[in-house]
């Protein structure tokens, strides 16, 4: 049997080590591995230097700058910067050091804030985007188009797959920059330890947002890996969504918490809508198996061993 040197590029991360799982159940993929002090991804030296020394057959690009809205909002330049110079410098020397292909992990906040729902992979660029995370999602936009012109000029196997909301093991729970529902597992995990009468949330609660489990999407990118060799994007999702105030219910479920939900509405809701069309990976034969109650439930006790683990 061929070995397949896999290089998974922001391995620690929400992302990358649901891809570990995942991939270390191929019995023919050989996992290179690197730290970020073992590897600065946006040291274009660096990056260069390894992949004329390892040489990798596949790259799965999943390190990237990410975070909630106020991260978004509050660190513009980090975001936009950042993204940029990673995603550069893996993508190019992924190319001229002959990796056979490439997955770029891109978001679907690259779609414009009021696009038609559900979001069909077609809507790219065709409206204004989500003021709150815009240097995000220019960012993603680009390494898009990177990938398609790489495609386009030299004829470079990279594929593009733009997430929904993810959650899962290994998610960021610090509250000043992670996203919507680990935000919402660590308060009301607090809350009910400390028996706190209420817990604030941000917003309306009326948005609506689809939300996937990472070991999914993770399943997902192995499938799209050895099925799919197109430009075009290919949206990963559950299909179905639900509002803030229904998903802050079911973790207050998750978590036994009995106090008040308090929606402060002078906070930013962020895009009222964002639901994939996932007609087109539907299509190719790959369907998600991890319901949302199953996957809140698991992830608040992952969280809750960790923080005991930590006390």
């Amino acid at each position: 049997m061929s070995v397949r040197r896999i290089f998974i590029a922001g391995h620690r991360g929400l992302v990358g080590s649901a891809l570990v799982r995942r991939l270390q159940h191929e019995p023919d993929a050989q996992l290179l591995l690197r730290t970020r002090q073992q590897l600065d991804l946006s040291n274009q030296q660096d990056v260069a230097q390894f992949f004329e020394r390892e040489r990798p057959d596949e790259v799965y690009l999943a390190a990237a700058r990410v975070g909630g809205i106020l991260a978004n909002d509050t660190r513009p330049a980090e975001f936009i910067r950042d993204n940029l110079v990673i995603q550069t410098n893996v993508i190019d020397a992924a190319w001229r050091n002959g990796v056979r292909k490439l997955l770029f992990l891109g978001s679907s906040c690259i779609y414009p804030k009021l696009a038609p729902q559900p979001i069909s992979e077609d809507s790219l660029l065709t409206g204004p985007l989500e003021p709150t995370n815009e240097w995000y999602a220019i960012a993603k936009i680009a390494g898009l188009k990177m990938c398609q012109a790489y495609r386009k000029q030299y004829g470079f196997d990279a594929i593009c797959a733009m997430p929904t909301n993810l959650y899962g093991p290994g998610d960021n729970f610090d509250l000043a920059g992670s996203h919507v529902l680990p935000a919402l597992i660590r308060k009301f995990t607090e809350a009910r330890r400390a028996g706190a009468d209420e817990v604030e949330i941000w917003g309306t609660g009326k948005p609506r947002r689809e939300f996937l489990h990472v070991d999914d999407l993770a399943d997902a990118c192995v499938f799209l890996m050895k099925h799919y060799s197109d430009a075009p994007p290919v949206n990963v999702g559950w299909g179905e969504d639900i509002s803030i105030l229904e998903l802050a219910q079911l973790v207050a479920s998750a978590t036994n918490y009995t106090g008040r939900l308090h929606f402060d509405s002078s906070r930013p809701d962020g895009t009222p809508r964002k639901l994939l069309d996932v007609s087109r990976l539907s299509a190719l034969g790959w369907k998600p198996s991890i319901s949302l109650v199953e996957g809140v439930r698991s992830t608040v006790t992952w969280y809750g061993e960790k923080r005991d683990r930590n006390d």
